[in-house]
């Protein structure tokens, strides 16, 4: 076998671990935890399905690929809980390291590209890579409320944090970030959320 088709098998191989890292969000109708592949394909269907959504002009294809990218790292990073604090402090390093190793199992040519898509997507200031953090925010927040607001009660959130997290999808899409709002209110409202 030639090294190159090597490389990408052995990336190919090396990111279905990520079936394997279990996030905090239930699936639907309250069922186990998505993991976070399961979480990565349902925000590229939904980058397509509500891409006429995007308050810019944007290149759809680009959005899915950042979407099913953009959390490769935590193969070795670990998920980071959205509304963890102390975690979040080493997020960015411990997602640098994990980039330099899984990227740089493709050839060089592919680990580079992919490896600017993921950089574009955590920098989060292009069109693209602010209708993907969007996605990013909107899909686990469906999943939440389809649970009635199960994954926050458990962790004993509150309505302000899940507001704050969800700010910077008001740039990506005003309607998106209408319908967020809205969810945030009734769960608010049904007690979900704390106030």
């Amino acid at each position: 076998m030639d090294d190159r088709l090597k490389k990408q098998i052995d990336f190919i191989l090396e990111i279905d671990k990520e079936k394997s890292i279990f996030r905090q969000t239930s699936l639907t109708n309250h069922g186990r935890k998505e993991n976070d592949a399961e979480h990565a394909w349902h925000m590229a269907v939904m980058a397509w399905l509500l891409s006429e959504y995007s308050n810019e002009k944007i290149d759809v294809g680009k959005v899915m690929l950042m979407c099913l990218v953009h959390d490769i790292v935590e193969i070795d990073a670990g998920d980071t809980y959205a509304y963890d604090e102390e975690a979040k402090k080493t997020q960015g390093e411990r997602e640098e390291v994990a980039a330099d190793r899984i990227f740089g199992i493709l050839p060089s040519d592919q680990g580079k590209k992919l490896r600017i898509i993921f950089e574009e997507f955590e920098k989060n200031e292009t069109p693209e890579a602010r209708f993907a953090h969007a996605m990013d925010n909107f899909q686990p927040l469906l999943l939440n409320n389809s649970n009635g607001g199960n994954d926050w009660k458990e962790h004993g959130i509150r309505a302000e944090q899940v507001v704050k997290r969800q700010e910077r999808c008001k740039g990506a899409s005003d309607v998106i970030f209408a319908k967020i709002m809205d969810i945030i209110d009734s769960n608010l409202k049904a007690g979900n959320l704390r106030d």
